[in-house]
């Protein structure tokens, strides 16, 4: 059975930093690409982030960019996302995801497997 846990959700004030991580377990994560998204009360889920198997390449949303950096530790089946500057308009739920494709994707439906969400709220 596939899991994918996300924890480092949390308070942080506008400006301050938050590292989340995500531990996939029950599939050959090398062999996956890796996603953050996130999805705000009463708004449509959105893509955040994006890394291919060996973490070479990457792609963001644009209005983190500069800001958020993904990562992978494939002897950990761990992926990260590292905020810093964050903003009031970062608080969401995020969502990690893994996906049976070969090339880095935006779209959600590329994505096979889905964690449970991490709240990050940023106060101004």
């Amino acid at each position: 059975q596939v899991q994918l846990v996300e924890s480092g959700g949390g308070l942080v004030q506008a400006g301050g930093s938050l590292r989340l991580s995500c531990d996939a377990r029950g599939l050959r994560f090398s062999r996956h690409i890796m996603g953050w998204f996130r999805q705000v009360p009463g708004k449509e889920r959105e893509f955040v982030s994006t890394i291919s198997w060996t973490g070479r390449d990457t792609h963001y949303l644009d209005s983190v960019k500069g800001r958020f950096t993904i990562s992978r530790d494939n002897t950990k089946n761990t992926v990260y996302l590292q905020m810093i500057s964050l903003k009031p308009e970062d608080t969401a739920v995020y969502y990690c995801a893994a996906g049976a494709m070969v090339a880095i994707s935006q779209k959600e439906v590329d994505y096979n497997y889905w964690g449970q969400g991490t709240q990050v709220t940023v106060s101004s």
